[in-house]
């Protein structure tokens, strides 16, 4: 999810009443909310930063470890600011602790919702999983939460925020249902179709409208794409997307390190083919986000035959 979701969600269990637990227990929660997203910084580095993100930060060592090592943080923040003379609670270590786990484990869990995709059990496995039930920016989410922190504060009314995550709770829990119902009827029409059901499939969320989804079928050599729209309407786009992953051009594009960073990233990839000065442009773009394909792309030339790369 996005970072305003996640801090909303600290916020929300803040003013839910868990801030009032120790000193600095709303930051504790809003930063641990967040803590995860600190892979951000490979933006600042030459790696292929699709490669690297939602992997060491949010797998199960860092699950572990960051929760602790913020605790210790706000520890020293509060050794160093040791003269507490504000009317809320002192520092308490343990309770910082749990709400710091809180706040990394609502991350984790949101970020597992959408189609992006999360490396749960990372240094140990390095497996994408995918919750395909929220989009990655959610306005209902907003509204709910921001709403519900807003009277909070307004109020000075702890329930106003408790309704807020319970009712946000509740939408999660439909959507997460819902996806895995229109995910077996669109894999069960499909095999009623075609005798055989797909290599892998999609059936994720859109953006504000969560009675539609995006579909996503490996049909083998090429993707087929449409919409299901619920009860159980799946429309199938007659454009076929050739996957084009057994041409020479594509087995030398794979060692492009820009490329080869992408394919980690990659769940539903494609290639396309086009002519350059010296060989062939070799473009990788995943399904899941062809509209937006120069954000998630990577490219190079493969020389031709007889010619020099220098």
């Amino acid at each position: 999810m996005d970072n305003v979701c996640h801090t909303l969600v600290g916020a929300a269990l803040g003013r839910a009443g868990l801030s009032q637990r120790t000193r600095f227990g709303a930051a504790a929660l809003m930063i641990s909310a967040n803590i995860p997203d600190l892979d951000v910084l490979v933006f600042a580095t030459n790696t292929v930063a699709a490669s690297f993100r939602r992997g060491w930060t949010h797998g199960i060592v860092a699950q572990v470890a960051l929760p602790i090592a913020l605790t210790g943080a706000f520890w020293l923040v509060n050794r160093i600011k040791a003269r507490h003379t504000g009317s809320g609670p002192p520092f308490r270590a343990g309770w910082t602790l749990l709400l710091s786990y809180i706040g990394v484990y609502s991350h984790v869990f949101l970020d597992y919702l959408n189609n992006y995709g999360v490396r749960l059990l990372t240094p140990f496995d390095w497996t994408w999983f995918y919750g395909d039930s929220v989009f990655i920016i959610d306005p209902w989410l907003w509204i709910v939460l921001g709403t519900g922190v807003w009277l909070a504060r307004r109020r000075h009314a702890p329930s106003s925020a408790r309704y807020a995550l319970v009712i946000a709770s509740i939408y999660i829990a439909a959507m997460l249902i819902s996806a895995r119902v229109a995910r077996g009827i669109v894999e069960a029409q499909w095999t009623d179709t075609h005798g055989a059901p797909p290599r892998a499939l999609m059936v994720g969320p859109r953006l504000v409208t969560p009675m539609t989804r995006d579909v996503i079928i490996d049909a083998g050599d090429h993707y087929e794409r449409g919409t299901f729209t619920w009860p159980s309407r799946l429309e199938l786009s007659p454009e076929h997307v050739p996957k084009n992953d057994h041409t020479p051009e594509v087995a030398a594009a794979r060692s492009d390190p820009q490329v080869r960073g992408l394919l980690v990233w990659s769940r539903f990839p494609y290639w396309t083919l086009q002519p350059a000065e010296g060989g062939t442009l070799v473009t990788l773009i995943d399904m899941r986000f062809m509209a937006r394909g120069g954000q998630f792309s990577a490219s190079t030339v493969v020389p031709s035959a007889g010619s020099s790369s220098d």
